[in-house]
């Protein structure tokens, strides 16, 4: 690995250095003008972000788009699209090669990118890979064939990686990019070699967990900025952990600032309404405390001793303290015979969610385990309160979706993993997240599928925390990671606006 590590730091600079060698002459930007067959109305900021994808299509440099969920993401890359074959007619080169793009998405979302673009740009003609090649009986080129734009998904990218490499692309678009940001696994090596001449990431989490997560998707997106990962993680990741070089910070944010774009909800979309986030600290029933206390102290002692060899033992490490979470929620998750024993947080939600309907309200519910999920489910029952479900097993995914957008329960019990992406929920205004963990991204997520363009109402968010518990320690570090995240992306300003001469300059820096 380490040599192949320095083997691609040759190769890849030397590319970058004859890519943006051209670009330090320049004195300003091109202002793209929006193309003629958009079908949309862009906001100033998706213009901006527009206008920023096409200089980097125009100059072969890949980017990050990061906005937060719910802006429009999605728009601006379509019409970047449009952007590059208005650009391709103009220019009626025999030798220019015809734009030709190739989206991959989750395979909840694939489908929407084709909606969008039927909708956005109906001249453009789309592709959506729905099977493996040995399912369908034909490669992914016979079955794609003329298609301006091809959209997949990545469980099929895995399977049939070398196909997609044939079809002719100028254009790699990666949504929902968090399913590629472990450099070691087959999608990532996929997306890194498909050849192309631009490739957009598109997250609204570019890092959920450590700063390697950003060097993944640059490494995809702008191969030449961080060629080794070796040094990106001695000279930016471990540093800023770590605090231990103040400069390292803004360093990294100037150097990553012209090839990733970012806007905050409250900083470019004015017409949201307020989004209010409240912690509710429940304490555990007697009862539950006497379980949840005696099960702590065993686990304890056994991950305590697990610890001089924290890589060997990880997983089992992790299994105790997902144990433990569980527990934190109801007794019964861990132990079928203390099923009985009362969860203050179902007691709670038996106590709230009739009130809010009432008053005209909707809710979302959120859990990370199904198991408790369907015990809410049970609560609902026994109150008569109508609802609708949604994990990863669940089969006709568009149905429950509309059935609750068009007002068939006044509930959504939601899994935070099959919720966090692909959803549109404006219909609810009110969202409780049962289990807080660690990760503030992926809860934003999760609250991101009503607070979004397209709400009409304020959105109450309640985090449920047991007192006494492993939640409330997840809370403490969920705001440390949440402090990492905001340093290197946020700020409190736009992340990254027009840019000029000196950014580009900084490109080439070390």
């Amino acid at each position: 690995e380490d040599l192949e590590d320095l083997a691609t730091d040759v190769r890849v600079a030397e590319e970058w250095n004859e890519s943006v060698q051209s670009l330090l002459e320049l004195e300003e930007i091109p202002q793209a003008e929006l193309p003629e067959n958009l079908t949309a109305h862009l906001r100033p900021y998706q213009l901006e972000g527009f206008r920023w994808l096409s200089f980097l299509y125009d100059h072969r440099l890949g980017g990050v788009l990061a906005d937060d969920m719910g802006l429009g993401k999605t728009v601006q890359a379509i019409a970047m699209f449009l952007h590059a074959f208005e650009v391709h007619e103009k220019e009626r080169s025999d030798a220019a090669q015809r734009p030709r793009f190739l989206v991959v998405a989750p395979t909840s979302v694939a489908p929407n990118w084709e909606r969008e673009i039927a909708r956005f740009a109906p001249t453009l003609s789309t592709s959506l890979v729905t099977s493996t090649s040995a399912k369908a009986k034909s490669s992914v080129a016979e079955r794609t064939e003329g298609a301006d734009v091809v959209i997949t998904s990545y469980a099929l990218l895995r399977i049939d990686g070398d196909q997609y490499g044939e079809l002719g692309l100028t254009g790699l678009v990666l949504d929902e990019a968090q399913f590629i940001k472990n450099a070691k696994t087959k999608a990532h090596r996929i997306a890194r070699d498909l050849p192309t001449r631009f490739t957009l990431v598109v997250t609204g989490t570019p890092m959920e967990n450590d700063l390697m997560e950003l060097w993944s998707m640059f490494s995809i997106a702008a191969p030449g900025l961080f060629p080794s990962a070796r040094k990106f993680r001695d000279f930016y990741a471990k540093p800023i952990s770590s605090g231990e070089a103040p400069e390292a910070l803004p360093r990294l944010r100037k150097r990553i600032r012209p090839l990733m774009m970012r806007r905050t909800k409250e900083l470019v979309a004015a017409e949201l309404p307020e989004k209010q986030e409240h912690r509710v600290d429940l304490g555990l029933t007697e009862e539950h405390r006497k379980v949840y206390d005696t099960r702590l102290q065993r686990e304890r002692q056994k991950i305590l001793g697990l610890l001089q060899d924290m890589d060997k033992n990880r997983f089992t490490i992790f299994q105790s303290l997902t144990m433990l979470r569980r527990l934190s929620l109801a007794a019964g998750l861990v132990d079928e015979e203390q099923r009985d024993v009362e969860s203050s947080k179902l007691s709670y939600l038996r106590e709230q969610l009739p009130e809010i309907i009432q008053d005209g309200h909707r809710a979302l519910v959120f859990s990370q385990f199904t198991s408790f999920l369907k015990l809410i489910g049970q609560v609902l029952d026994e109150e008569g309160i109508p609802y609708l479900y949604l994990d990863g097993s669940t089969r006709d995914r568009g149905a429950v979706l509309d059935a609750f957008n068009e007002g068939k329960a006044p509930i959504f019990l939601i899994s935070l993993k099959a919720g966090g992406f692909g959803l549109n929920l404006t219909a609810a205004d009110y969202c409780f997240i049962m289990d807080p963990w660690w990760n503030p991204a992926a809860e934003a997520q999760a609250v991101d599928r009503t607070h979004r363009i397209g709400q009409k109402r304020n959105v109450m968010v309640y985090r449920l925390v047991s007192s006494g518990t492993i939640e409330e320690k997840v809370m403490d570090l969920k705001e440390s990671k949440a402090a990492l995240f905001d340093a290197v992306m946020d700020e409190g300003e736009i992340f990254s606006s027009a840019f000029g001469p000196e950014d580009i300059r900084g490109l080439l820096e070390g």
